[in-house]
């Protein structure tokens, strides 16, 4: 393995979407940054089991839902 090559390894503060943190491993920041999460297994469905929610960023849901109204989605 070749020396000096590798990114930074060091511990994290990730706050959840309840606000409880955890700290782990990560090559993101610095070592002691805090990153916020917006989705987390909290609150996203696929972990939650609760139905879809689509958040509309920049009405990209609303323009797509315009543009194909006549195929019968």
């Amino acid at each position: 393995m070749k020396a000096d090559i590798h990114p930074d390894y060091h511990f994290i503060t990730v706050r959840m979407t309840d606000g409880s943190e955890v700290q782990m491993r990560s090559t993101w920041g610095k070592d002691g940054d805090k990153l916020s999460l917006d989705i987390d297994p909290l609150s996203h469905p696929a972990w939650t089991g609760g139905g879809t929610r689509l958040m509309d960023t920049g009405g990209r849901v609303s323009k797509f839902k315009n543009k194909y109204a006549g195929l019968g989605f």
